[in-house]
């Protein structure tokens, strides 16, 4: 696993502290990484919207429903 040396603000950092001290993560490098999985996640999710809103803009429409797409998004971001 790679090591980091990062900076944090006195806010963030005593968050993370309160994270551990609450026994919600083990250690501040797995609440970390917790949070930038979450944050990939979320990334696919934009990107995926952000692809079938294209895709509707150049199609003029698209035939999907609400819900299929709301469907799809939600499976996406359940994994």
């Amino acid at each position: 696993m790679a090591r980091q040396s990062i900076s944090l603000t006195e806010p963030n950092d005593e968050w993370l502290k309160a994270q551990v001290d609450n026994k919600e993560y083990s250690s501040k490098s797995e609440l970390v990484n917790d949070l930038i999985r979450q944050a990939r996640k979320q990334q696919i999710q934009i990107d995926w919207i952000s692809a079938k809103l294209e895709k509707a803009e150049k199609s003029g429409f698209t035939d999907d429903t609400k819900e299929q797409i709301l469907s799809e998004s939600k499976a996406l971001l359940n994994g």
